[in-house]
């Protein structure tokens, strides 16, 4: 059986650890910080890190990685085309890889940086995406690579995946997201019934993390771009009737960036 622990590191910041009890194997998701790791690796003197598996360059998800291989051993699989240190195997759109005996199909999502990628595991029973800065509980990465165009696309293939896909995204932002979900939709229950369940995880100390696809498609405005009530309020907001989805979720994108 597999358990996927998120290890905290930074400030808001999840390294996923993905465990097979089976092997006392592990793999290690977007390090950017080794110590953390090494610490788990250290509680657990039986079990080795075998991979370390990249979504994108930026150096709070990359800045570990080395320390980690230098020290394990473990293989470093990232996005082709994305300078990612250490890394031995390049990962582009359509490509299948294995650990831990699964099987992981990469999507290429580009938008916050433009070699972006995300795995899937799609396991019947539960299918499970680990979606690093592309898409968050309630919200989305910043465009600090791609156009909105891209970042559209690449949420509208991650939405695309099963109702009951387990979203393990990389930060802690989900209060904050919702806040912003509550200013374009204030009416949405779903919502509303959202933002007390977290508040109550979070000041409990509990991980918001991680988050489900049917529960993203119903309150993550960033997903909601055809909606009319979404529509709507991103046209108020920048002050012209917005028509198209793309525009929507620029100009939803635009306003996430200073809410």
């Amino acid at each position: 059986m597999l358990k996927i622990e998120a290890l905290p590191a930074f400030t808001d910041n999840y390294i996923w650890l993905l465990q097979d009890d089976a092997t006392q194997q592990c793999v290690a998701v977007d390090p950017g910080d080794a110590a953390p790791v090494l610490s788990w690796l250290q509680d657990h003197p039986d079990w080795r890190l075998s991979d370390i598996l990249i979504t994108h360059h930026h150096h709070d998800h990359v800045g570990g990685v080395e320390r980690l291989k230098a020290q394990t051993g473990a293989r470093v699989h990232g996005p082709a085309a994305e300078n990612i240190p250490a890394r031995d195997e390049a990962l582009s759109d359509g490509q299948c890889i294995r650990v831990l005996d699964r099987d992981l199909q990469v999507i290429a999502v580009p938008g916050h940086t433009l070699g972006h990628i995300a795995y899937f595991h799609s396991d019947a029973e539960q299918p499970w995406l680990l979606s690093g800065d592309t898409l968050f509980a309630a919200g989305c990465g910043r465009l600090f690579e791609g156009t909105p165009e891209q970042m559209f696309a690449s949420l509208q293939r991650l939405a695309a995946l099963p109702d009951g896909t387990l979203i393990y995204c990389t930060h802690e932002y989900t209060l904050s997201n919702l806040r912003f979900a509550q200013a374009v939709e204030p009416y949405n229950q779903e919502i509303e019934q959202r933002v007390r369940e977290v508040t109550a995880l979070r000041e409990g100390n509990h991980f918001s993390l991680p988050t489900r696809m049917n529960i993203e498609r119903a309150t993550n405005p960033f997903l909601r771009s055809s909606v009319e009530a979404v529509r709507q309020a991103a046209s108020g907001h920048c002050g012209r009737r917005l028509e198209d989805d793309v525009a929507v979720f620029a100009a939803l994108r635009a306003w996430k960036d200073h809410f």
